[in-house]
């Protein structure tokens, strides 16, 4: 601590010289549109339909997802899913469907990251059992192929990462896959789906894509192996 020891007449704050070696701040845009419940709707709107046919309906679903483009024209535009719509001749399930679409899109609205809803979606199983969608791929219930649906607009807009397969590691499955099957070859004996009809269910993409080769279980759909 230092003493002042006379009469104070005047003072003067104290300021720090910018290093002229320094890197210029970031500009701050307050132009920037975010996502947000308030944000009026325009009058029209860009989307995509998905068709949903299952047994556990006489009728297909389809599945209408629209986005706002937010920024447009600048390097901070960006697609955002504003609403979706589920539209049927069924009617015994109109009622949820209702509700359902009303939650998400409010959900859509509010801004932030939506993404989890494809997760908690995906996870509803229906206490009837699941069914296979064509190419085997397992579906535990109607809400959790609503939820694979909204994964799929997410992945298209960019909000989602898919996961892709390297060239070198469909190289190889595609190698196994026509091994397993000139193997498994006999009258009568082709499978119906995308993959071999001696395939099992994949524990990690739900697809009975999984064939032993080797001694080795791979799937076929997503690489996954127990071999590492």
């Amino acid at each position: 601590m230092k003493k002042i020891e006379k009469k104070i007449v005047g003072y003067e704050v104290a300021r720090e010289e910018p290093d002229p070696a320094a890197p210029p701040a970031p500009v701050v845009d307050d132009n920037i549109i975010e996502m947000h419940e308030k944000l009026v709707r325009p009058e029209a709107l860009e989307g995509s339909t998905y068709k949903i046919s299952t047994p556990m309906c006489d009728h297909a679903l389809y599945v209408t997802i629209n986005d706002i483009v937010l920024n447009p024209g600048t390097e901070h535009e960006q697609r955002r899913p504003f609403e979706i719509f589920i539209n049927s001749k069924a009617m015994e399930h109109f009622q949820w469907i209702v509700a359902l679409t009303r939650i998400m899109s409010a959900v859509f609205r509010k801004g932030g990251d939506c993404t989890f809803l494809v997760e908690e979606l995906k996870a509803v199983f229906d206490p009837r059992g699941g069914y296979y969608k064509a190419g085997g791929v397992f579906m535990p219930s109607l809400v959790a192929e609503i939820g694979a649906v909204v994964e799929t607009h997410l992945q298209k807009i960019g909000l989602l990462a898919g996961e892709e397969l390297s060239e070198h590691q469909r190289a190889i499955l595609e190698e196994k896959r026509q091994a397993f099957e000139a193997r498994e070859a006999s009258p009568g004996g082709e499978g119906k789906g995308d993959f071999p009809a001696g395939a099992t269910l994949c524990g990690k993409c739900s697809t009975k894509a999984v064939i032993v080769m080797d001694g080795c279980e791979t799937c076929l759909n997503c690489g996954h192996s127990k071999c590492g």
